[in-house]
């Protein structure tokens, strides 16, 4: 059975970095979309970014120009880089991906992994 795990979370200061890893593992036949996820508490799980198998992406308006979303096919693994992280950045930040398998098309998520940033 294929499975995503995050790697990465931590606490910083605001105005610092993090770097987000999300490897998928298992027999995977095709990996398609990858994306973040996040979800602070008491808010409902939202879109940070998503990398299409080519590569393209697209972002959340309150990322743009301050996380970039990347993906290495060859190792199955998707990053996030984070920069000038603010408070509203605190969540839990989950992977995504639509992985083939034996069973078909599986939407898959990772276990999550927190990001915490102090002001």
């Amino acid at each position: 059975q294929v499975q995503l795990v995050e790697s990465g979370g931590g606490l910083v200061q605001a105005g610092g970095s993090l770097a987000l890893s999300c490897r998928a593992s298992g027999r995977i036949l095709s990996l398609y979309n990858m994306g973040w996820y996040r979800q602070a508490p008491g808010k409902q799980r939202e879109l940070v970014a998503t990398i299409g198998s080519e590569g393209s992406t697209d972002y959340a308006d309150s990322v743009k120009g301050r996380f970039t979303v990347s993906r290495d096919n060859a190792k199955t693994t998707a990053y996030l880089q984070m920069n000038s992280l603010g408070p509203e950045d605190t969540a839990a930040y989950y992977c995504n991906a639509w992985i083939r398998d034996s069973r078909g098309l599986v939407d898959t998520w990772g276990q999550g992994t927190q990001v915490t940033v102090s002001s």
